[in-house]
C-alpha cells in the first residue's frame, strides 16, 4: 500500500513539474510574441506620420496652385472677370 501511495506522488511531482516547465514556456512565448508586436505597432506608427505629413504636403493649397496653373493652365480669373451672384 506504502507503495502505491509513493507511485501515485511521484507521478503527481511528474505531472506539476511538466505543468510548470509547460507554463514558463508559454510565458515565454507569449512575452517574445509581444515584444514583436510592440515594434510592429512602432513601426506602424511611424509610417502613419510619414503619410500623414505627406499627406499635408500634397494637399498644400500652393500645391494645387501650381498643379492647376502648371498642368491644367489654369489661371485666377481678374477682377473684370468676377461675377457676383447674391441668393
Amino acid at each position: 500500500m506504502r507503495l502505491v501511495v509513493v507511485l501515485v506522488l511521484m507521478l503527481v511531482l511528474m505531472a506539476s513539474a511538466i505543468g510548470v516547465v509547460y507554463a514558463r514556456h508559454e510565458g515565454r512565448r507569449h512575452f517574445i510574441e509581444l515584444n514583436q508586436l510592440n515594434s510592429e505597432r512602432d513601426n506602424l506608427n511611424f509610417e502613419f506620420g510619414r503619410l500623414q505629413l505627406e499627406q499635408a504636403t500634397w494637399a498644400e493649397n500652393n500645391r494645387i496652385e501650381q498643379i492647376a496653373r502648371g498642368r491644367l493652365g489654369m489661371v485666377a480669373p481678374g477682377t473684370t472677370e468676377m461675377i457676383e451672384t447674391t441668393r
